[in-house]
C-alpha cells in the first residue's frame, strides 16, 4: 500500500478525530472510509449520467418515449411487488 500525505486545517483535523471517535474508528480508518464513500458516489454519479445520456440519445434517435403518468403507475406497481405490463413507448407528441 502506498502512502499519501494530505494537509488539512487544524479545525477539520479536530472534527475528523471527534467524528472518528464517535464512530469507534481511528482517524485514519475514518478518512479512508470517507474517501472510499466519495469515490463510490462519484463513480455511481458518472454511471447514472452515462446511462441518462445513452437513453436521451435513444429518445432523440427514435423519437420514442414513455408517458410519465404511465411510467409512474408502472413503477408504483413494481414497488409493491406486482408484475405489471410495461408501458408502451410512443413517438414524442402522440
Amino acid at each position: 500500500m502506498r502512502t499519501t500525505t494530505i494537509r488539512i486545517e487544524e479545525d477539520l483535523k479536530v472534527r475528523v478525530a471527534a467524528a472518528a471517535d464517535r464512530a469507534g474508528k481511528t482517524a485514519h480508518s475514518f478518512i479512508l472510509d470517507a474517501i472510499t464513500q466519495k469515490v463510490d458516489q462519484v463513480e455511481a454519479d458518472d454511471e447514472l449520467h452515462r446511462l441518462a445520456d445513452a437513453r436521451w440519445a435513444n429518445i432523440l434517435t427514435t423519437g420514442k418515449t414513455v408517458d410519465w403518468e404511465e411510467a409512474k403507475v408502472y413503477l408504483a406497481a413494481r414497488a409493491q411487488g406486482k408484475r405489471p405490463q410495461k408501458p408502451t413507448s410512443r413517438k414524442l407528441g402522440e
